[in-house]
């Protein structure tokens, strides 16, 4: 994330908002889903980002994601 959203990583804390922390627009988040899926090996529906309001929640869904697909 630091790295492909040019952020400090030490404003990447559990509470920080993806939106403001990260500076993301409608494009960015595409960038993010496409990250993800590259990273993880799972496809996202972008749906699922309007739960996604802190870096914690971004955390969360891609660890319950891989979980459900290792035990899938």
């Amino acid at each position: 994330m630091a790295e492909d959203f040019e952020v400090e990583p030490s404003a990447i804390t559990p509470q920080a908002t993806l939106k403001e922390t990260l500076d993301l627009d409608s494009l960015d988040y595409i960038d993010l889903i496409v990250a993800i899926e590259s990273n993880f090996g799972f496809k996202v529906k972008p749906e699922d980002f309007q739960t996604m309001i802190t870096i914690k929640d971004f955390y969360d869904y891609v660890a319950n994601r891989l979980e459900t697909n290792i035990t899938a």
